[in-house]
């Protein structure tokens, strides 16, 4: 698992504004370097090669780089806006921190700069005939550049924030999520698997902030604790919502906790975050699948679909084992709980259920996929026929057509009936 130093360096480089500093800082670098290497062209190559034009590109170049910037960071602010409407502010977060997006736009703007740094340079006369050369040649390069991104916009524009195109992101979120924790189920730590092993006597760690936990540097808690010969037990996951009544932790084996050192290996924001917190992500599906099966929206395919989602998603889970060899434990001083299956099915599934009950079409996509997960075996099959039975408990108190409630009740007694297949 990551630090949190390293954490924090990776969620600001996913910052827009970052990104589009690094390439306008390229940029202006690499405006600048004609000057220190114009030695080494010959006087008379600038006259052969046309290098005198390279006044009126670069005037073309900044006056529509300038235009196409701000055009793109309208059908940008246009496609967050539409993706906050029809599918989640929450999967909006997972647009903002596309890797497409920010380096279009951080090539338009270094562009733009270049583009300022060559005219403003140019009429000072630092250049030379020499270095006309090395900047025509450049110049050449940032329009070849600018081609192609302007093609690979044209060709994301296509998609970006679409319902479709912004689903596959927040599945690829969570998928991501899952997996990382398949390979730390306690975060590196040991596993904590009742609540009962935690010592009466043990101290409690309370939260300064009010928020969600984003993440938790586990390696921070166990170097303290190999220091202060203790051993720490976390209460509260990635995605709980903490405040300074709620403990984040309890500690053994010492009589005092460094409780601003221990407090910092949490980072608690407003919002929750998809890296050490897949439930979050199984939320953000769920609540695209709602959305769309408002009246107001009326879509039971987006629901259908992201119940598809769902299931590629669950069907990667591994319930942790300490005998596992996959999964790894750095710090045995730190003792973590497991994240519960129970818990993915009720962020998914009961959302869909609940507001998808009078649409048949949606319900019988809903047992199809539990029907596939039963077949994993245990403890799946057990939590799916728990699912399945409820979902048709509310399905028969709001549905009057009794043909609906039979298509329904058989595929429920036939995810009941492979009981006698479970290992």
């Amino acid at each position: 698992m990551i630090s949190k130093w390293r954490w924090i360096i990776v969620q600001f480089s996913r910052k827009l504004w970052v990104r589009a500093l690094l390439f306008a800082v390229l940029a202006v670098i690499t405006a600048l370097a004609a000057i220190f290497l114009k030695h080494l062209i010959p006087d008379d190559l600038s006259t052969k090669i046309g290098a005198d034009a390279v006044d009126n590109i670069l005037n073309i170049l900044a006056s529509s780089m300038l235009a196409v910037t701000t055009f793109s960071l309208s059908v940008m602010v246009a496609a967050y806006t539409a993706a906050t409407s029809s599918v989640s502010p929450r999967a909006t977060r997972l647009l903002m921190e596309d890797t497409t997006t920010q380096n279009v736009l951080g090539t338009f703007v270094g562009s733009f700069l270049f583009s300022l740094v060559g005219i403003t340079a140019l009429s000072t006369g630092v250049y030379g005939n020499e270095g006309r050369v090395i900047l025509f040649v450049v110049t050449l390069g940032v329009i070849a550049l600018i081609v192609a991104t302007v093609l690979l916009w044209i060709e994301h524009l296509s998609h970006l924030g679409r319902v479709g195109e912004t689903s596959d992101r927040v599945e690829q979120a969570t998928l991501k999520a899952v997996q990382q924790r398949i390979q730390y189920p306690w975060l590196g730590g040991a596993p904590l698997t009742d609540a009962q092993q935690i010592p009466s006597d043990a101290l409690p760690l309370y939260a300064e902030k009010i928020g969600y936990i984003q993440h938790i540097d586990v390696a921070a808690i166990s170097h303290w604790a190999e220091k202060a010969e203790a051993r720490v037990y976390i209460t509260s996951l990635p995605g709980a919502f903490v405040h300074p009544k709620r403990m984040l932790a309890r500690v053994v084996g010492t009589h005092e906790l460094d409780q601003e050192k221990l407090q910092s290996a949490f980072s608690i924001a407003n919002e929750r975050s998809f890296d050490q917190d897949p439930r979050f992500g199984l939320s953000v599906l769920s609540e695209i699948a709602s959305r769309a099966l408002s009246p107001a929206v009326n879509d039971p395919g987006t629901a259908i679909e992201i119940i598809g989602r769902g299931l590629r998603i669950l069907c990667h889970w591994k319930e942790p084992n300490t005998g596992d060899s996959e999964c790894i434990i750095e710090y045995p001083q730190v003792l973590v709980p497991p994240l519960k299956l129970e818990e993915f099915f009720d962020d998914f599934f009961t959302p869909i259920a609940r507001d998808g009950v009078n649409m048949l079409e949606v319900q019988i996509r809903l047992q199809k996929a539990l029907d596939a997960l039963a077949q994993l075996g245990e403890p799946f099959y057990r939590i799916a026929r728990d699912h399945a039975q409820q979902t048709l408990q509310r399905t028969n108190a709001v549905m009057e057509f009794d043909g609906d409630k039979q298509v329904l009740q058989e595929l429920v007694d036939d995810l009941t009936h492979q009981s006698g297949h479970q290992p």
